[in-house]
């Protein structure tokens, strides 16, 4: 047996350091272009302040072994749930309001007078993997032999433990940040050992769901419109119609139709470095990879893309090669978040899908966001570190 304690993936390391160093850059050449009140903010400073902090968590994580944080699994989901709940109580009672300000009409920070604001959604992805993996390890480690009845009650399990983050945070309203953790349960319960055909069958009634929703929704658009308007997800209609019809709904398709501007206004090799002409809100945050497309074209934006393919498959190699389920339960989530985050943003940058306000892993500036993405990393490379090989394996 050969001893991988000290085993750091360079590899991961590498891509990580890279995608700093595009995000970085991006950033800066976008200040320029910022509305007057966001000039000054030297955003570029505070996102490589955040990749420096999230290193030094990182190495704090290496000192760990990843199996200890099954003891801090659920102080750390009490802490994160009970934050959510805070702000749905800011949101619903108006409590805490000097501390839970109400940004773009939804209720997702902490501002405090030192640290600036804090988004508990973000770091409550991570602390959703780290519980549904313990879960999902103790579960199997308890029924050996799986039948329809334990499958059936890891799935009960399973959801016990998600939909309280994943209601508090849809009731922000974050639809973005709700998809996430949709999107880490179903990647969790692909690997869980679940039998396939219960999977299937879930799978067919989501989408069966959906289908009805959606029925609904091109059937009788006024009524569901309507419906939508009294509930805390009115801002889904508007961005919905936005989406399908961008022309005609101007006031939530024009950020859309500035990002498909931007994007197509590159061409092949781009405009060159700082050469932004096309105008896109919060282009520092959710709409980085257009000042990319902009600046570099399709070659800048396919190496991008080409970035985050070998992060993934590298996540994906890890998740394969650990030989104990429990990390591999974790690289699992991680993969089933970056794997969404990405096709999310970049997917609304191109009209394939509807704009979430979903950030761009390690690319879009943001502290709560880059700390997450470093701590899931550093996670990652723990367990990497950690993975014993042997002779005949």
């Amino acid at each position: 047996m050969n001893n991988t304690k000290n085993n750091l993936d360079y590899t991961l390391i590498t891509i990580v350091i890279l995608l700093g160093i595009v995000s970085a850059f991006s950033i800066y050449t976008v200040e320029p272009t910022l509305p007057a009140n966001l000039q000054g903010l030297h955003f570029t400073e505070k996102q490589i302040l955040w990749y420096v902090g999230g290193s030094i968590i990182i190495a704090l994580i290496m000192l760990i072994d990843y199996d200890r944080f099954r003891q801090l699994t659920w102080v750390l989901y009490g802490i994160g749930t009970m934050m959510l709940f805070l702000i749905f109580l800011r949101k619903y009672f108006g409590i805490l309001s000097g501390i839970i300000p109400e940004i773009n009409g939804a209720y997702s920070w902490f501002k405090f007078p030192v640290l600036g604001t804090l988004q508990p959604a973000e770091f409550m992805k991570v602390i959703l993997i780290l519980a549904l993996a313990h879960v999902i390890y103790a579960h199997n480690q308890k029924f050996v032999v799986q039948t329809i009845k334990s499958d059936l009650w890891l799935l009960a399990k399973i959801s016990i433990y998600s939909l309280p983050p994943m209601g508090l945070i849809a009731v922000q309203p974050d639809l973005g940040g709700f998809l996430v953790l949709c999107a880490i349960v179903g990647a969790m319960i692909l690997v869980s050992g679940i039998r396939w055909r219960l999977i299937f069958s879930i799978l067919l009634l989501t989408l069966a769901i959906i289908a009805i929703i959606m029925a609904a929704y091109f059937m009788f658009p006024n009524s569901v419109a309507v419906f939508l308007d009294e509930t805390v997800f009115k801002h889904v209609s508007s961005r919905f119609y936005g989406w399908l019809e961008p022309e005609k709904y101007s006031d939530s398709g024009f950020q859309l139709l500035r990002a498909m501007m931007a994007i197509g206004s590159g061409q092949l090799f781009g405009k060159g470095i700082e050469v932004m002409q096309v105008s896109v809100p919060e282009r520092q945050t959710d709409m980085i990879f257009t000042a990319i497309a902009e600046q570099f074209g399709f070659i800048g934006s396919s190496i991008v893309v080409t970035l985050f393919f070998l992060l993934l498959y590298r996540l994906i190699h890890i998740a394969i090669q650990s030989n104990d389920s429990y990390g591999s339960y974790i690289v699992t989530g991680v993969v089933g978040m970056f794997a969404y985050q990405i096709f999310q943003n970049i997917g609304m940058s191109i009209k394939l899908l509807p704009i979430t306000g979903l950030p761009l892993p390690f690319l879009s500036y943001g502290g709560s966001s880059t700390l997450t993405y470093l701590i899931a990393i550093g996670i990652v490379l723990n367990i990497h570190s950690r993975t014993k090989k042997y002779m005949f394996e």
